[in-house]
């Protein structure tokens, strides 16, 4: 992975992790262009982060997780389609103000989180992981979460709520609450599935989905 171009491992050490040479350029530097800039966190085998690739020519991606392995998978598929608005950062979500500028990403993607039923702080959509997003988000810049955990959908609509932020769509069941009506389009994406969606929807989990920006 290393020797693949849309590949980046950046140190995680403290003193160090500042000199990033992408960040608040990765338009400029990488993509070369000025689309927008999707951000998918925990990205696992990548599933999303090609699948929106895929029906977004016109948008840049960027999947992030620590675990390499995983990283690998839709790293290796993005190299043999020649997939030019797709990148891949391995890295710890904590650190992410360190990869990226202010207003600098259009949106973030969370895709089946850990649901930290122990740890409420560490999940994903708590206030402490939201104000680094509200760093790198640009005005209005969306948040998109799907996920199996009831524990964790229903966190999530609490911190919308004390934090004021403004919910766009929420749902407990996505797959029946799909309309019939939507475009080809917006279906595929909900129908795009993770490895981690698949294992839960076998073993009869229902996917819950909202939207909301800060």
């Amino acid at each position: 992975m290393k020797e693949w171009p849309n590949c980046f491992e950046p140190t995680l050490d403290a003193d160090t992790r500042e000199e990033f040479d992408l960040k608040g350029k990765w338009n400029e530097d990488y993509f070369g262009n000025e689309n927008p800039i999707v951000l998918e966190l925990g990205c696992g085998k990548g599933e999303y982060t090609i699948g929106l690739a895929n029906h977004f020519p016109g948008k840049n991606f960027i999947g992030l997780d620590i675990k390499g392995a995983r990283i690998w998978v839709g790293a290796g598929e993005a190299m043999e389609k020649e997939m030019k608005n797709v990148a891949f950062l391995r890295t710890k979500i904590d650190f992410i103000t360190d990869y990226f500028g202010q207003g600098e990403i259009d949106e973030i993607w969370l895709t089946f989180s850990d649901p930290q039923p122990k740890k409420p702080r560490k999940r994903l959509t708590s206030k402490l992981f939201v104000d680094r997003y509200r760093q790198i988000l640009k005005p209005g810049g969306i948040i998109h979460m799907k996920t199996d955990s009831d524990l964790l959908f229903e966190s999530t609509l609490e911190e919308i709520k004390e934090n004021n932020y403004h919910l766009l769509e929420s749902t407990w069941d996505l797959y029946n609450d799909i309309s019939q009506d939507l475009d080809p389009v917006t279906k595929d994406i909900f129908h795009i599935k993770t490895h981690y969606e698949k294992l839960f929807t076998a073993k009869g989990s229902v996917i819950k989905y909202c939207k909301f920006k800060l």
